[in-house]
């Protein structure tokens, strides 16, 4: 006889009344119907909605694609080892994951991850290779190469376009946080399409941004930005055209003004992209000298010329530079991933653990960890960067700050960021930066603007926040030894940013990222999968499924609730409680055991309130 299991959550909702330790920004915030509500500036500055970040801009979980083909270590270099296998699955046409057994797997060249549809899954990303998955990044030939590269491989940005599609933005101005605007021609483009919105970098902008802040004394010294150098570049999709108004599926996050620069779109061609490939359980550890020594493999993962894909439950240790690298990557989760103690010289372009390089949007990191890097949760590839969400991210041994790092990204979010220590001791104690870096490195000037810290901790260190012209930056809700964009301790002398509620507990919503996600997706809103989502709590899919014997189970929650999540058989027979205590707003992953279980058909139960959801998980032994 088949067995069942019926998960239960209750939900007891906390009054909407907020009690005095309770409090909402100015700037974003319920109103009495329970909406959020966004003030604007007198320049029409406003946070945006950053809830567009991830894997199918958040409106759908990630997949669990079921496994078509195993390998297991071989002796000596496994590149070619497991490229043929991934090749095999490639050209044949196949979905599906590829899983490496437990083992160490010795990678003295580079692995190509570049088939649609295709996942690399490891058995699990700990240290026993007994149990887990190990590639082991050997040797320095080509020097500094990455151990794995997913996507179409070339950093694009987006430029090659369909021909003839280009048109003018005719609107006068396309405020930050819009979604539509008017443009001279829209004949040539329907629903669906990709588009790539396209501001120049033109003197008149230059002028208004004081040539990109870096401290220079005009146009004409070396360090000010060059007409052409910069452009503000936006990859999205039509949700609705109306004559010739478009509507767009994200939001942009800069003003773009029409006076300034003459903004264009075109259809985007997407030559090379590659989209739904995963990196799932495994461990990449490149064998190094230690030290400073820089004669290595520098990244452990690249992520290029790719969309709609995602990295989960993996850890990288002792890179170069990066853990990941993103580079023309949009709608990409990275979930539950750490970046360990890279292994170089500490300075310039090295040390950066979760690095957003150039072309990198709506991109969605959470419930990560970094050691020991500089830059560790990092915006580094100018002003084609924006709509990246860093949420429940924590931060251990950095020598510098997680930051905006170079010449105007935008839209970025840093929700719950968390340093669990530091600063070090003699070094810079800014951990946390939203600010004018003035002449440092490549005339970085601006290196972020329109962007949030909210609700984040950077325990004994400091927090800046600068506004930069024509656009704003926030913290709010932040804690740290000093909040300020005053210039000492910032770099350079340039306005405060707008900060709120510092060293003060009870913001709500607690994250903003989930909040404004659970705004955009309605009660009655059901996805690809059958999800539903309401107000209080979304719940996700079991992964893995099928299982043996341990499957995870996910829910989110939007305010403080006190959660009970229980275990029964067919009979109603109480197996185990889970969680029976009161939780903050967030994200929760919790495992369930199957072991003892026989093989078969399982169903969870999800209730909360009025919500009554259920799911089905297939235990496999």
């Amino acid at each position: 006889m088949k067995n069942f299991i019926i998960i239960t959550i209750l939900i007891l909702p906390v009054l909407s009344s907020f009690t005095n330790a309770q409090w909402q920004s100015v700037l974003v915030h319920y109103d009495s119907a329970n909406k959020l509500v966004y003030a604007l500036d007198q320049e029409n500055n406003r946070i945006p909605d950053f809830s567009y970040a991830g894997y199918k801009n958040g409106e759908s979980e990630l997949p669990n694609i079921p496994v078509i083909k195993s390998i297991s270590p071989i002796h000596g270099d496994n590149t070619a080892h497991i490229q043929s296998a991934l090749d095999s699955l490639g050209n044949a046409g196949s979905t599906g994951a590829l899983l490496l057994s437990p083992g160490n797997y010795e990678i003295w060249g580079t692995l190509y991850l570049k088939y649609n549809g295709i996942v690399l899954r490891g058995s699990g990303d700990g240290s026993d290779s007994l149990t887990n998955t190990i590639l082991k990044g050997m040797g320095d030939s080509p020097t500094q190469r990455t151990i794995l590269i997913a996507g179409g491989g070339s950093s694009t940005v987006w430029k090659d376009q369909i021909s003839g599609t280009k048109t003018n933005i005719t609107s006068d101005s396309v405020l930050v946080g819009s979604r539509e605007f008017d443009v001279a021609n829209a004949a040539p483009f329907s629903v669906g399409d990709n588009i790539i919105i396209y501001h120049p970098c033109s003197a008149a902008w230059l002028q208004a941004i004081n040539y990109g802040g870096t401290h220079s004394t005009g146009p004409s010294q070396d360090t000010a930005w060059a007409v052409d150098s910069h452009p503000i570049v936006y990859n999205r999709y039509i949700k609705a055209i109306n004559g010739n108004k478009i509507t767009i599926d994200v939001p942009v996050y800069n003003h773009l003004i029409k006076s300034q620069s003459q903004s264009y779109i075109y259809k985007y061609s997407r030559s090379g992209l590659k989209t739904n490939i995963g990196i799932e359980n495994l461990r990449i550890d490149i064998e190094t000298l230690g030290g400073q020594d820089e004669n290595h493999p520098w990244q452990a993962v690249d992520l290029y010329q790719l969309e709609d894909s995602w990295v989960r439950n993996c850890t990288f240790l002792h890179f170069g530079q990066s853990g990941i690298r993103i580079n023309t990557g949009t709608r990409i989760t990275v979930d539950s991933c750490k970046a360990l103690d890279p292994v170089s010289q500490i300075t310039g372009e090295r040390r950066y653990n979760f690095n957003t390089y150039t072309g990198s949007q709506q991109v969605l990191f959470k419930n990560c960890y970094a050691t020991n890097g500089r830059h560790h949760y990092v915006s580094n590839g100018t002003s084609w960067n924006s709509g990246v969400v860093f949420l429940n991210c924590t931060s251990s041994g950095s020598y510098v700050s997680s930051e905006g790092h170079r010449q105007w990204s935008q839209g970025y979010l840093f929700d719950n960021h968390k340093e669990l220590d530091g600063p070090r001791p003699g070094l810079d104690p800014t951990l946390l930066a939203l600010y004018n870096r003035g002449n440092y490195g490549t005339a970085h000037g601006w290196a972020i603007a329109n962007s949030v810290a909210w609700n984040c901790d950077v325990a004994a260190g400091n927090l800046i926040v600068q506004k930069p012209p024509t656009a704003q930056n926030y913290a709010i809700g932040c804690k740290g030894t000093h909040i300020t964009g005053i210039c000492p301790p910032a770099p350079f002398d340039e306005p405060q940013g707008y900060i709120e509620g510092s060293n003060t507990a009870g913001l709500y919503p607690q994250s903003l990222y989930l909040a404004q996600l659970q705004e955009r997706l309605s009660p009655s809103s059901i996805n690809d999968k059958g999800q539903v989502f309401d107000k209080e709590i979304i719940m996700y899919p079991n992964y893995p499924n099928p299982f043996n014997p341990e499957t995870t189970l996910s829910f989110l929650i939007t305010r403080p609730v006190f959660v009970t999540l229980k275990v029964y058989d067919l009979l109603g027979n109480e197996i185990k409680t889970i969680l029976n205590e009161y939780k903050n707003a967030g994200q929760y992953t919790e495992k369930f055991d199957g072991s003892g279980l026989p093989s078969g058909i399982y169903f969870y139960k999800l209730i909360a309130g009025s919500y009554s959801g259920t799911g089905k998980m297939i235990l496999l032994k």
